[in-house]
């Protein structure tokens, strides 16, 4: 195996790793992923804006409370608040960076409401295409600094470790070779795990990489049953799902059922600006018995679609749908995890030399459901956090022996395609919007023997298998429903103070007390 040393690696390309990247000055610094630079992961396909108190009517203050109120109790105060009062300055840095926010025929920065927020904070590029407008200026970023190293189409197997360090983090490159990249401070931000569901609004490869690799390193996950469920996927039958974002709705967009009827008015006094968790929930028990569930924006947006919303105008096209004149057919889909690595508020991990941010990270910000447009937020905030903690950190100088390097295992024989497709399709029906003792009990069980079927072949299938295991458990460990868990034996939320359980290879360890 070639050993390469490098003073720091980050692990994708998404807005955590690029705004970590640009934080650094590292004279060798290394940024792998395992597409191309600035084309994979859920960054880039964002709809959704990002969430800063910049108006007149609002305050940090404002845009913290209500990150705590849709955080179900489990949001941690402190990390919320450094997320909202740093949301301003990340924004100016971006429009220094040269990125393209959408603007008032004034000049001002244009401003929408989203579900959730009590004021109208979210900022969008192009309508519906802040991801892609993110990634590209931090792309271009990185691209201009001297020393930064991008290699492209590697995947990362496994961390190294050596006496309870994490020292590097071994890689295959696209000819198969397998490469250790030797490091005294690796960066985790990899993304999600949204390709462990039958629908999502993922791309394929947020296949829980980050936190498997995590995991099998002994480090310490929390908050791992929260996943949170968008209600407006476009029912086309695609996979992925494409995104029909949450701006939609914030504009005057209704659901209905096949009807016609409006249904979210009986369900919640904010109707469609609910928290998702309880939109998904009105959306998927209308599908469960038997209505299809269609988002009917043709009078509050109508002909103004093609500009105000192009690309969710176009995905509509492709599919032979006009939104201007007809409701667009409508389902829940995983999009977004709350739990992950556990992190402080400067991305250390329980391991020493490994940092993580982005959603591959765990902070405390998001609690049991994460409050719209603050994903891009915490991925621009706390990828910034962790650059200055590398910075401002001694690496401790690392030697080559004994090192814990991963072997390169042969693939299994069993077809992994079969596996996978069963397992997504068991995640949906056993650990999906709605859970219980039997169906949770049932996957965890099935999951293990998928586990043993395919054994521990390196690759994509192995991460998805673990990290469905992982977050089936700690849904079965929380019998309480909260925020995005929902339990139908156990319904309401458990009496006495709420916790965040933790968790260290599959087992639960501490309990932190929950602070909101």
């Amino acid at each position: 195996m070639e050993i390469i040393e490098r003073d720091v690696v980050i692990v994708g390309t998404g807005v955590a790793g690029l705004s970590a990247a640009l934080g650094l000055d590292a004279a060798r610094l290394t940024v792998i992923t395992k597409t191309g630079l600035g084309e994979g992961g859920s960054s880039p396909f964002a709809q959704g804006g990002v969430a800063a108190a910049i108006g007149r009517e609002d305050s940090p203050a404002l845009h913290r409370d209500d990150t705590l109120r849709v955080g179900a109790g489990l949001s941690d105060p402190e990390v919320v608040d450094l997320l909202t009062r740093e949301a301003p300055e990340r924004i100016r840095y971006l429009l220094e960076l040269g990125a393209h926010l959408d603007r008032e025929p004034g000049g001002g920065l244009a401003l929408g409401r989203e579900a959730g927020h009590s004021r109208r904070r979210i900022l969008h590029a192009s309508g519906d295409r802040t991801g892609a407008e993110l990634v590209r200026t931090l792309t271009e970023a990185v691209r201009r600094l001297p020393g930064i190293e991008v290699v492209e189409r590697t995947f990362a197997i496994d961390l190294a470790v050596a006496d309870g360090r994490v020292v590097g983090v071994a890689c295959r490159t696209p000819d198969g070779e397998t490469v250790c990249y030797l490091t005294p401070a690796v960066v985790l931000a990899t993304g999600g795990i949204g390709r462990a569901y039958l629908y999502t609004t993922n791309p394929g490869e947020l296949t829980g990489d980050g936190l498997a690799m995590a995991a099998r390193a002994g480090a310490r996950l929390i908050d791992l049953e929260f996943v949170q469920f968008h209600p407006t996927g476009l029912g086309s039958g695609r996979d992925p799902m494409p995104l029909l974002t949450e701006a939609l709705r914030g504009e005057g967009a209704v659901l209905v059922d096949s009807s016609g009827r409006r249904f979210m008015t009986s369900q919640h006094a904010d109707a469609e600006l609910a928290p998702r968790d309880i939109v998904a929930r009105a959306v998927w028990r209308q599908q469960a018995t038997g209505h299809r569930v269609f988002l009917d924006a043709t009078k509050a947006i109508g002909e103004q679609f093609p500009t105000r919303f192009p690309t969710v105008f176009a995905l509509c096209q492709a599919e032979g749908i006009d939104p201007r004149v007809e409701p667009v057919p409508v389902s829940p889909a995983a999009h977004y995890h709350m739990g992950g690595i556990e992190v402080d508020e400067r991305g250390r991990t329980s391991l020493p030399g490994l940092w993580a941010a982005g959603e591959v990270s765990c902070t405390g910000v998001h609690g049991a459901n994460r409050l719209a447009s603050n994903s891009l937020l915490e991925a621009l905030v706390f990828g910034t956090e962790v650059a200055e903690d590398i910075r401002n950190t001694p690496q401790r100088i690392i030697g080559r022996s004994p090192l814990e390097l991963p072997k390169t295992i042969e693939t299994a024989t069993t077809d992994p395609d079969s596996i996978v497709a069963e397992f997504r399709r068991l995640m949906w029906e056993r650990v999906g919007l709605e859970r219980d003792e039997q169906g949770l009990s049932f996957a965890v069980q099935r999951i293990q023997q998928l586990e043993a079927m395919t054994g521990p072949a390196v690759g994509e299938a192995r991460n998805l298998l673990a990290v469905g295991r992982l977050v089936a458990g700690a849904a079965r460990h929380r019998r309480e429903s909260r925020g995005s868990h929902f339990r139908r034996d156990f319904p309401k939320l458990r009496p006495g103070t709420p916790t965040r359980v933790s968790w260290v290879d599959g087992s639960p360890q501490s309990a932190l007390v929950g602070v909101a």
